[in-house]
């Protein structure tokens, strides 16, 4: 049975539902410093009193219920975790609520039922979720104490918000969220990520900003409970990232730029949880926030499978009570309170051993948790294998000089470089790639001042069969790739970010450095950290393109104004030979 009435008030569509097992407000008024508002729903136990907050704050409409949002994906929760008031990506509100928590859902301003300005990812939202906490943790049913918990925007928002240290934040878990907006998500290594962008923002934002009546690209809609706005309105009220990605290009650039923070400035536990398979979007990120926070209170938790239904599995939301219990309610059953390594280990890394298959959770069960101190692992051994002409990784280094030449624009067969281990090898950490490449002169003389290198690293077992992950979107993924623009190509080692295994690019505007036909480039190329158990007899195939390959699947680089003919079209070429360092370093543990 329930019980709904709108409650008067300032708020004319706030309406409050005691249901059988907990009281929903829906559409709670907070109160913004410039005088905007964000709306939330709020799911509180029927027994009144204080209690800890978990918030999520996005964009994708705090109504929608995730039995529509995803079918497929929805039909796969446990029962415990999923009902009518689910919601994509966030905490489900009758579990939490059972276990005496609040859950606070609320929608961007600009979007669902927040009237304003939407413009995702940005320093505004960010500011906005910080006042949002401060707002809750003044609340009469809060205990002061507010904690953040959801997957990817779910979880990268809890990164910025975090560095501002609103009052009241106690701890965040950030479950596949990204931390750097540039690197991470719109220019990897520099290039343009446009399609999975293109794909979010029609299909799961604009569809959801706050006026927009029509539904033509979704199955639900917003509701509209305070009147419609036009076409023109709409277009005014919002920033779009598919054409703001597209005009700016570098890091100094004040788009960018708005959009950075410092991890340094965390101050809060966190657990970080990073998805192995996440290695197009959201792997980095969660990685990088684990080693630049500055609080000493951070863990860093690998795990694999589609980015959707881990978060809800029955050993995974123990992990995350277990450590919002800690912080929140101060019901330490694991022993965080004591500090990494003093309680639980720093670092879970997941052994991922043979080809159990992908997209199942029998085959991600197949994988094997072990605890660790730190990450990267304390005895990781760099080592290099170097490139040769007959396309084999060895240890040692080519004396024969040769060329390898493949077209621009993934316009051609990628490189393949392979190694075979005769000994079972594990590889857990960052991998690093150099290769020394020129540009030829077209035909007609004009020449290519432009090179992007698309390089991944392939898993085969000894019969010669490839071995698949589970991918965001459950699809077959390789083991990790990388990106690099050559133009970009300059390393700031003076920053405090740069790691020998982990170069650091600044990616601005004044470290572009076009290149010269004929004239060869060495290039240093980051790989996307893993983790992964090459059985002996297995091999390890060193991928280069120029474009995007197999397991890009919808996170393509493929904007022709980002990669156009005149400056990129024509004939690459790998250098090999004695002095020419062409390799791939691997983290060998």
């Amino acid at each position: 049975m329930s019980a709904s009435k709108v409650i008067p008030g300032a708020n004319a569509i706030y309406t409050s539902t005691r249901l059988e097992n907990l009281i929903f407000d829906k559409n709670v008024d907070i109160p913004l410093k410039d005088g905007g508002v964000c709306r939330a729903n709020i799911y509180k136990p029927l027994e009144e009193g204080r209690y800890p907050v978990l918030m999520t704050m996005g964009p994708y409409g705090k109504d929608v219920p995730y039995s529509d949002f995803h079918v497929k994906s929805f039909r796969e929760l446990p029962d415990e975790q999923k009902g009518p008031l689910s919601a994509w990506e966030t905490p489900h509100p009758d579990y939490w609520v059972s276990q005496g928590y609040i859950v606070v859902r609320i929608d961007e301003r600009g979007n669902g039922s927040s009237p304003g300005y939407l413009n995702t990812m940005s320093a505004s939202t960010s500011s906005d979720f910080a006042e949002c906490v401060e707002w809750a943790a003044d609340q009469s049913w809060s205990t002061g104490k507010v904690g953040l918990l959801g997957i990817s925007y779910y979880g990268g928002t809890q990164w910025r918000v975090a560095a501002r240290k609103p009052k009241g934040l106690t701890c965040i878990l950030p479950w596949e969220g990204m931390t750097d907006y540039y690197r991470d998500r719109c220019r990897q290594g520099g290039i343009l990520s446009n399609k999975f962008i293109q794909f979010w923002w029609q299909n799961q934002v604009v569809s959801m900003q706050y006026g927009k009546e029509e539904k033509a690209v979704r199955r639900w809609g917003p509701e509209c409970l305070e009147g419609v706005l036009s076409p023109e309105q709409l277009e005014e009220l919002r920033a779009d990232q598919t054409i703001d990605n597209r005009n700016n290009k570098y890091l100094d650039e004040p788009y960018y730029a708005s959009r950075t923070y410092e991890l340094a400035d965390i101050e809060v536990p966190v657990l970080s949880v990073a998805n192995l398979g996440g290695n197009t979007l959201h792997l980095r990120g969660n990685v990088m926030g684990y080693l630049e926070a500055g609080t000493t209170n951070k863990w860093l938790w690998f795990i694999s499978g589609r980015h959707d239904l881990p978060f809800y599995l029955p050993h995974y939301v123990a992990l995350q009570k277990s450590f919002l219990d800690a912080w929140l309610k101060g019901e330490d059953d694991r022993g965080w309170t004591k500090g990494p390594n003093q309680g639980v280990p720093a670092v879970n890394v997941l052994v991922r051993k043979g080809n159990p298959g992908f997209n199942s959770t029998e085959a991600e069960a197949a994988f094997i948790d072990r605890l660790e101190s730190a990450w990267p692992l304390e005895r990781t051994e760099y080592t290099k294998f170097h490139l040769h002409s007959d396309l084999s990784l060895q240890r040692q280094a080519p004396k024969q000089s040769g060329q390898l030449k493949f077209a621009a624009l993934g316009k051609g067969d990628p490189l393949q470089f392979k190694i075979t281990f005769d000994k079972d090898v594990e590889i857990a950490g960052h991998p690093l790639a150099n290769l020394v490449v020129s540009v030829e002169k077209r035909p007609d003389g004009s020449a290519p001042k432009d090179v992007d290198l698309f390089v991944t690293l392939r898993h085969f077992d000894a019969d010669g069969k490839e071995i698949f992950y589970t991918g965001t979107a459950g699809d077959p993924v390789p083991l990790v790739k990388g990106w690099l623009r050559a133009s970009l190509r300059a390393i700031d080692t003076t920053s405090p970010r740069h790691r020998p295994f982990l170069p650091h690019r600044n990616y601005s505007s004044t470290d572009i450095s076009f290149l010269e036909p004929e004239q060869l480039y060495s290039l240093l190329v980051e790989i996307w950290p893993t983790c992964v158990v090459v059985e002996a007899g297995s091999s390890i195939v060193f991928e280069v393109a120029t474009g995007d390959t197999q397991g890009a699947a919808i996170f393509l680089h493929n904007d022709e104004s980002d990669r156009d003919e005149a400056t990129f079209g024509g004939t690459n070429v790998i250098h090999l030979g004695e002095g020419q360092e062409n390799w791939l370093q691997l983290p060998i543990v």
